[in-house]
Formats: C-alpha cells, structure tokens, sequence
C-alpha cells in the first residue's frame, strides 16, 4: 500500500512539474486566450482556437489507436495544419518526423524505413510521395491536411484532418509525458550518403526556446512572419515555437518569394522577420524594395548559413530602424547555441556571438583541448538544448559526443572578448596545394566587388593542386565582368594562394528551401572544370 502511495505521489509531482510542447501552448491559451495566435491565408486563430482545434486533432489521433511513442511523418509545405499537427503530437506523445518536401522518394523511403514510422500526415500534394515511400511498411495512419481537395479522390486511403476533429472534444488529451521523452526526430541534409535522425526531445526543444527568448529578445508583442519552411529547425525551434512560447502573434507565409515577403510585412505590420543570408539578399535586389511600407518592421535576424559582412552593411544602410540578430548552431543543438546581438553588428562584424543562456562553448584541437583566444580549432558544445543522440545510431553519437562535448564539425576562432567567428566547416575547407583555404574567406573578399550579387567558392579537383578554389558568381542585373577582373580584385584583398583559379558565372545558385547554398550540387556540376 504505502509503495503504491508513493508511486501515485510521484505521478502527481511528476505531472505538476511537467514542461512539455503540449504544456507550453496551454499556458500560452489561459494568459492570451484572445490574442491573435496565427494567421495563414484568410484564418486567424486565437490561442483559445488554436488550443482547441489543437485539443480536437490529438483527440482524433488517439480515437483511431495513436499512442506515445508512435513514430509519424509529417510532409508539408508551410500551413496552418503544420503548427496544429506539431501540438497535437505532442500532445499525444507521438513522435514527429518532419520531412523536406524536396527528397527524392528513395530518400524519403529511407526515413520512414530507418525511424519505423507508423503514421503518415501530409498536403495533398505530397500524400502519393508517401504513399510511394511507405512502400510495404505498416502504416497505421494517414491524414490529409487541408488544401484544394484536388486531389482527395486519388487518396482514398487518407482521412482529412479537417473531418476528423470535426465533432471532437476540446478537452485536453493528458497522457503521462516526460520532459525527455522524444518529441522530434529531425534528418540532417548531411555530408554522407545517408541522413542522419536527430532525436529531440521536449527537455532539448523548451531549454532551446528559453535561451532563444532571452538572447534573440523574441517578445509578446512581436508580430512574426513564418516564411521559411517549418520543417527545417530554424523557422521550426528558433522562431514558431519561442513565438507561441511567449505568446506573439504568427503569420504563416507558404513560401518564402520576396514579394510574399515584403507584402506581408507592409500588410500584416510585420515587427520580426527571420531570412538566411539568400533570402535577404534576394529581399534587398528585388527591383521594388525601397517602395514596399517596411516601416513596421524592428527586428531581422538572419543564420543558417554565413552573411557576407558587405550585406550586414547594406542591411544596416537601408533598414536603418531594423535591428539585427545573427543566429548561429545547428540541428543538433535544437538549433540555437550563439548570437551576435544588434549593438555588435558592426563592431563585431562577421562575428557568430556569444553563447546563449544555456549553452557553454569552447574551441578544442583535434585532441580536445582548448585552445588559445584568436587560434581555430573545433567548435563544441554542452547544453541542455542537445539532442539525446542519433537515432538507432549509437557509433555516430558516440563520435559526435566524445569527452562529453558535443562537436559540431565546424571551424571557428574565439577572440579575447569571447566572440566567435565561424571560419568554415570542416568540409568546406579547400587544401589547396597542401594549405587549408576557408572559402568563405574568399567569398567575403568577392563580396566587396561592385556587381556581384551572390557567390559561392568551392574546391574542385585538380591533379596539381589537389583541389583548384572555384568561384561560381551570380552578377547583379546590368553588371558584367570576367574571369579576370574577378582575378585581379581577388589578387588585391587575398594572399596570392588563396585566389580563385577558376571563375564561372551563372543567374542562379541552387539552394535548398531553408536557403542553404548547395555546395555539394556545384562541386558535381563543375568537377571536371580542371579537364576542360
């Protein structure tokens, strides 16, 4: 009697200190029950609707057998049933999976096999890539989110969302939930053949929203737009969830065009708008940019990728009342780990900042050992924002997690100060004649040309150097110039080792749909450069 007294106590202590998604939403609902929470197209929620239809799916999930632990797929585009399909899963204890809509079917079929996923939630524009993917696994569930209905009939095997919570209680599903539990797995685009699951769970997620709202200063009153894709962690873990955490207001964004952009922000009085470095850049060259309302907006922050220091200047010129925040980590990290605040953008140009609340940095040899202010070495991490490990991959988390620090594989240099600046990831370092270049080093000095509007430096193969730094440039509108004159500046800001052998020039980086140039994609389009 008394051990089931005690086990009982324990279940109630555990439930009344308990910070999970589910839980963070709820609070959320009883302080702003009224405030606007989301907007997507025509639909505004408040937190009190949101908190409901959120209440109704998890209801329908666990009607039809859904249960903790469940691992379910989510594939969509940017949508309101995104951020009710992300609650509602946690709020059932089910894992989600979200998953870029611009894999392959083979790659697709490889996380759903790798995660055993027994639930698929998808746009209908992606439900028969699923349906493909899923091949002879044991799908339990299929659910449609809203969009034309052009397609339901091909998809009779799939039930909208908006049906089945149709009817529903709006009664909270509580089931027993731990902070630790899984609430994400998220698969890296990765450097390898295979991407790798990373295992977030609710502990990792709300620790990383904490740190987010205090060194991002992401507040009540912000008005936020959602426009890059929710299923990367960025827009995902740095700015929906710490959004709702606080309780400001969302707009839902389909895509991320720069026209969208800038409409909705003159529309909706936009305060904050998070854009990797290619989006601002495309926002800035957008041929109507000056003659957009962009007076409402306070708050920018960009991350995911380097900013070229010549566009922090450009955004500090012609957004003068704009604040800027760099955002620096990774998916593994969930994804937050340093940011550059605004009162140091210029002095600190280039720079990552400093540590967030909760997260201790250093940076190590190749032995672990820390090394002296101004000198490289690896970037590495303890924090509670730390994903729980690889899924079914203990090896590769082993490796990520010696010494008891995370290591994130990039290069980066600490000054006296304690700032950091990213020099490159490990895998972008060019060894050029024998001697490591970081291309980003060269792409900030092609930067400074006048005409060129983006660039990307990579290392291709060549007989004599071991690998030849390539320059791919994207001229702005009106401007040309030639693989000379490219040489020539270069020769006049860079050692003369570090100048591009090649320069090619193009109309369009390829990208991924958070932004990210795809270094990979460029070094398979020019490996045989060198033979031509």
């Amino acid at each position: 009697m008394t051990v089931n007294m005690h086990g009982e106590l324990h279940k109630k202590l555990e439930r009344a200190r308990r910070n999970t998604l589910g839980d963070l939403l709820e609070r959320t609902k009883d302080r702003s029950p009224n405030k606007i929470a989301i907007a997507y197209k025509s639909v505004r929620l408040t937190y009190k609707q949101l908190d409901d239809k959120v209440n109704q799916t998890a209801q329908a999930f666990t009607s039809h057998g859904m249960k903790k632990g469940d691992m379910i797929t989510v594939m969509s585009k940017n949508s309101l049933d995104f951020v009710i399909t992300n609650f509602a899963l946690a709020r059932v204890g089910a894992v989600m999976i979200p998953v870029n809509y611009m894999l392959t079917i083979d790659d697709v079929k490889y996380i759903l096999e790798h995660a055993g996923v027994t639930g698929l939630i998808a746009s209908e524009e992606y439900a028969s890539v699923l349906d493909q993917a899923a091949g002879k696994l044991d799908i339990n569930f299929r659910y449609l989110m809203d969009t034309d209905g052009s397609k339901r009939e091909e998809l009779v095997s799939w039930k909208p969302l908006s049906s089945v919570r149709n009817g529903q209680s709006t009664e909270l599903v509580d089931v027993d939930i731990a902070d630790d539990d899984l609430a994400h797995v998220l698969y890296t685009s990765g450097t390898e053949s295979r991407p790798k699951g990373v295992m977030l769970t609710h502990k990792s997620l709300i620790s990383e929203y904490v740190s987010t709202i205090v060194d991002a200063k992401i507040e009540t009153k912000d008005v936020v737009v959602h426009a890059l894709p929710l299923y990367h962690s960025a827009q995902l873990h740095v700015f929906l969830g710490p959004s709702i955490y606080v309780g400001s207001s969302g707009i839902i964004l389909g895509s991320a065009t720069p026209e969208a952009i800038l409409k909705t922000i003159e529309n909706e009085k936009v305060t904050s708008l998070f854009c990797p470095p290619t989006v601002w850049i495309g926002l800035l060259r957008h041929p109507d940019f000056d003659k957009w309302d962009l007076s409402s907006l306070r708050k920018g922050y960009y991350g995911a990728a380097i900013m070229p220091r010549e566009v922090i200047k450009e955004l500090s010129e012609r957004l003068p009342n704009v604040e800027l925040w760099n955002c620096y980590g990774q998916t593994e990290v969930a994804p937050l780990v340093t940011v550059l605040q605004p009162e140091d953008q210029l002095d600190k140009l280039g720079s990552a900042g400093m540590p967030v609340l909760n997260c201790q940095t250093k940076i190590v040899d190749e032995n672990d050992q820390e090394v002296d202010r101004g000198e490289i070495g690896e970037i590495v991490h303890r924090t509670p924002h730390a994903m729980k490990g690889y899924l079914h991959d203990p090896e590769k988390t082993a490796e990520a997690f010696r010494n008891g620090w995370f290591h994130s594989g990039d290069l980066g240099v600490m000054d006296e100060d304690g700032y950091i600046t990213i020099i490159d990831r490990k895998k972008d370092m060019i060894n050029t004649g024998g001697v490591n270049v970081s291309s980003r080093e060269v792409e900030e000095a092609i930067y400074q040309m006048d005409g060129v509007s983006e660039v990307a430096v990579i290392g291709i193969p060549d007989a004599y150097w071991i690998e030849a730094i390539t320059a791919i440039i994207v001229p702005k509108d009106g401007y040309t110039f030639s693989h000379n004159d490219v040489m020539d500046f270069c020769k006049q800001k860079l050692s003369k080792f570090k100048v591009p052998k090649y320069v090619e020039f193009t109309t369009k980086l390829p990208k991924n749909p958070s932004g990210k140039v795809l270094k990979r994609t460029l070094r398979d389009e020019y490996e045989d450069l060198t033979n031509k």
